[in-house]
């Protein structure tokens, strides 16, 4: 056990930091690449509607109560339960989050693989004159010739590992702190884009202009479960960041501001897509293959097509590379401080052995299916089990420990910075941690493991 009195920790240096640090954060391919084929295929605006509703009800005061677990303790997910809750079981939450990392980046870097194969095949043209189907060959035999993605994986795996080997201050901040601006001014710039094209407009209604009729129990479901999944709740990424916020900074405000860019990037990304999506006459819902077969198609098609194309995988990659950074920290932090190692050898054990395992993750998809169980692969395994389990449940508890494990003064002394701040919305606050949310997280927790089905609620 680590000796914490004379554990010595970094902070992020300024609050642009923090910001820029969480946001990247939740910022990933949830919000580019999941968002707006989840959005196509459950009615656009109506599903916008309840989605940022379930951010501000649900998401912004789970992710506060994780700041408020990490700020106060000053520890890693598995210390933060043990300096707060000595001698009891909750230390056990922390070694969820330490799971559902590591078994997270091991599935994660994948998929983050393709996004480096993209951009390579982008810059060398690869997609000119290809149809629908063609790239859609393209997909499936790269996905399964399994040697390619290793190395991408692996190679995305050095990159997240080089920056955080650099520590919070000149790894993980300084280096969101560039990638963020530049991910906002590049989405930006592809949203202008898309709004030039001829029947643009009929992107934009079907995004901002709900159709409540869409709506069922499924929709709604999948609304709170991308806004709980998006934020990055739940695999102690945001306790571990909360551990490195100085006493000083508001962590209400820091909480409403990574949630507001976080929901900005999602809806940006499907003003870059619907827009497009619709000009070609394409049909939203057009599932996981929206960003890797469809946009391809839709650039290959447009002026300036190649150049928008690298543009847009760019993005992609960086904000891969933001969630990626921020997910490996945690089983970093959890090795320094709970097994006493330098920060080198925790990034390289860490690292290296979630390569290891994300490596069979994607052989499984490949040259190695028999590394499956009841008909799923390793990839599908992993994914749905922290998807499904891990998360939600680290979340469910989380937010019955702030609720009730931590005394209502401890809490509304850590949001108020020992009253120093006017925090007007403090029982609103304790009231959705201790009520709302875990009725909200247990539902999602109960339709991921399809044990709930009520007003025709779905998978999420």
């Amino acid at each position: 056990m680590a000796n914490f009195d004379n554990l010595s920790r970094e902070n992020f240096g300024s609050r642009i930091g923090v910001i820029a640090a969480a946001a990247g954060s939740a910022i990933g391919l949830g919000n580019i690449w999941r968002f707006p084929y989840v959005a196509g295929e459950n009615g656009g605006g109506a599903f916008l509607l309840i989605y940022i509703g379930f951010i501000i009800l649900i998401g912004a005061p789970v992710m506060l109560s994780e700041f408020v677990i990490g700020r106060k303790s000053q520890r890693n997910p598995v210390g933060a339960f043990r300096v707060l809750a000595p001698k009891t079981k909750w230390p056990l939450v922390g070694y969820i989050g330490i799971a559902a990392a590591f078994t997270i980046l091991a599935f994660y870097t994948t998929v983050a693989g393709w996004t480096l194969e993209y951009l390579y095949l982008s810059i060398v043209n690869g997609f000119s004159g290809q149809n629908k189907s063609e790239l859609q060959n393209l997909f499936g035999e790269f996905a399964a010739s399994g040697y390619s993605p290793l190395i991408w994986q692996l190679v995305f795996m050095l990159l997240t590992a080089l920056i955080v080997f650099k520590g919070v201050k000149d790894g993980i901040e300084k280096y969101t702190k560039i990638l963020m601006p530049l991910l906002l001014i590049i989405i930006i710039g592809l949203c202008i884009r898309s709004l030039t094209l001829p029947g643009a407009s009929e992107g934009l209604i079907f995004l901002f202009k709900p159709d409540f009729s869409k709506i069922n129990g499924n929709v709604v479901l999948q609304a709170l479960g991308q806004s709980f999944f998006s934020l990055s709740i739940g695999m102690g990424t945001l306790i571990t960041y909360g551990s490195y916020i100085s006493k000083k900074d508001n962590l209400g405000s820091t909480a409403v501001s990574v949630s507001i860019a976080d929901t900005l990037i999602a809806i940006l990304a499907g003003v870059a897509i619907f827009p497009a999506v619709f000009a070609f006459g394409i049909a939203p819902e057009a599932g996981p293959g929206l960003v890797f077969i469809t946009l391809p198609m839709i650039f290959s098609q447009i002026t300036g097509g190649q150049f928008f194309e690298i543009i847009f995988f760019i993005l992609l990659v960086i904000a891969a590379l933001t969630s990626t950074i921020s997910v490996l920290e945690v089983v970093v932090a959890y090795l320094t401080e709970e097994l006493n190692m330098s920060r080198k050898k925790a990034t390289i054990l860490a690292s290296g052995s979630i390569a290891v395992l994300g490596l069979f993750c994607t052989l499984s998809m490949g040259p190695m299916p028999e590394l499956s169980i009841a008909g799923m692969n390793l990839f599908d395994i992993l994914e749905k089990t922290s998807a499904n389990i891990f998360l939600p449940l680290g979340g469910l508890f989380i937010v019955l420990f702030v609720g009730w494990k931590l005394s209502k003064e401890q809490v509304i002394d850590e949001i108020s910075n020992n009253n120093l701040l006017k925090v007007r919305f403090k029982y609103v606050f304790l009231f959705i941690v201790r009520f709302i949310a875990p009725i909200a997280i247990s539902l999602v927790f109960l339709n991921g493991l399809g044990l709930f089905n009520a007003f025709g609620g779905g998978d999420l």
